[in-house]
């Protein structure tokens, strides 16, 4: 693995964590503008009001309230070196309850041309523009990014899990529905073996590409600026949860797709269309879409809802034949992939620059927002996605591809506020 390292993280006072609950949030890319007014009326010192702050100049608003909390104890930083570890424990929309866990750490920014950390989506310049703008005024790591790492045996899982089981976690905030329980490890000999454990594995970014792509410009504009520069300096490290693709609680939802505004469309037209190069069946409704989809989970298939009619198709040739350019190997069996091209480009029209710009296709995370729109008239037509599969993210990842954007939910979000940690002070 890349290098981790333990760090003092700056975390809520004794005075504030009894209100845990009140004072954790999404990451910033994750807070529509209703669920920000909730969180600023939660609390004053909601993590919202440094991650996403709703003043004019929010990196000035950020910078000084970390600096005022810090000041007056709302915020306080820990004087040993630690890792973290975090474990989330929530119910999914089929009442099974699962708990991912995973640690916090400082981990050393990388290239990804050198092959230690490794993304697997496109970026935009806005997010990492505002992310950078972040970390140059507060001098932190707000929230943290997302890591997989791949360790079959489970080696350090197990070693973090005993310690867990027998100290209480130091924060505990349960925020729509999602238990966030956080340890504080600051056993030397601990820390060393579960670095020793993952010394040899890669991470996969899961989730925060912006954040770790920021700091990456971070390092370099700090590095530049610094005759005396080491590679040591906080600066070479970025705030990561570290998550093992092997863990039961791992989880990862799909996103689907609403499409609406095209001109002269045909429902008729469309499935004799999609006859072409699926097979189609018509279903009874929802569950009947959620057995079908569940019933087949290596074919590319998907849900189509049309208004009044719900199918199921699944694709009648190899993905290749059907692709309308050569597509590399790790891409072709991703359903994203073929629909974006098949579907949505050669038999609807619908161009890359009308995707990117959303101008046709709208995204939503929850099946009934599909029956919903569709049933309302907002959509002319929605498509149910089965989840990518965490094998499919590390193949693509370690292939050097990246997937099309909106291909993977990895639930549920890791929290801010859970953790905090400076980029003046020790790593």
């Amino acid at each position: 693995m890349p290098e981790i390292v333990p760090f003092k993280g700056i975390v809520y006072g004794s005075g504030a964590v009894g209100e845990a609950d009140r004072l954790v949030c999404p990451p910033y890319d994750a807070i529509p503008p209703a669920v920000q007014q909730e969180l600023y009326d939660a609390s004053p010192f909601n993590a919202v009001r440094m991650e996403l702050p709703m003043e004019a100049d929010p990196y000035a608003a950020a910078a000084d309230r970390l600096r005022e909390w810090m000041a007056s104890g709302v915020l306080v930083q820990d004087e040993a070196p630690a890792i973290y570890p975090c474990s989330q424990t929530f119910v999914d929309e089929k009442g099974i309850e699962h708990t991912r866990n995973g640690l916090f750490a400082a981990l050393r920014l990388y290239d990804f041309s050198d092959g230690q950390v490794l993304p697997h989506e496109r970026t935009l310049s806005g997010p990492k523009a505002d992310r950078l703008s972040m970390f140059r005024k507060t001098g932190a790591n707000l929230s943290s990014i997302f890591g997989l790492y791949a360790d079959p045996s489970r080696s350090a899982d197990e070693a973090v899990a005993e310690f867990c089981a027998s100290h209480e976690p130091v924060v505990d905030a349960v925020f729509q529905g999602v238990r966030n329980r956080l340890w504080r490890i600051t056993d030397g000999p601990l820390v060393a073996k579960v670095q020793s454990m993952l010394a040899d594995r890669k991470v996969y970014i899961a989730d925060g590409h912006h954040r770790y792509e920021t700091g990456v410009a971070y390092r370099n504009e700090r590095a530049a600026a610094n005759p005396a520069h080491t590679g040591r300096e906080p600066y070479n490290y970025i705030l990561a949860y570290l998550s093992n693709v092997h863990d039961e609680g791992l989880l990862i939802l799909p996103i689907h797709r609403l499409v609406r505004g095209l001109g002269q469309f045909s429902a008729e037209v469309f499935v004799s269309k999609l006859d072409r190069h699926f097979t189609v069946w018509e279903l009874p409704g929802h569950k009947a879409m959620d057995d079908f989809l569940g019933s087949c989970p290596s074919c590319i298939a998907y849900g189509i809802v049309l208004p009044g009619i719900t199918l199921g198709i699944t694709l009648d040739c190899r993905p290749e034949e059907a692709l309308s350019t050569p597509v590399p190997e790790a891409l072709r069996t991703l359903p994203v992939v073929l629909l974006h091209d098949l579907v949505f480009g050669q038999l609807l029209g619908i161009t890359a620059e009308a995707t990117a710009k959303e101008s046709n296709i709208t995204y939503v995370k929850n099946e009934q927002e599909v029956f919903n729109a569709v049933d309302s008239g907002a959509a002319q037509f929605g498509v149910v996605l089965k989840p990518t599969r965490v094998e499919q993210v590390v193949s693509v990842a370690a292939s050097g591809e990246v997937m099309p954007q909106k291909s993977t939910w990895f639930y549920p979000k890791v929290m801010t506020g859970m953790v905090f940690r400076s980029l003046e002070g020790d790593a």
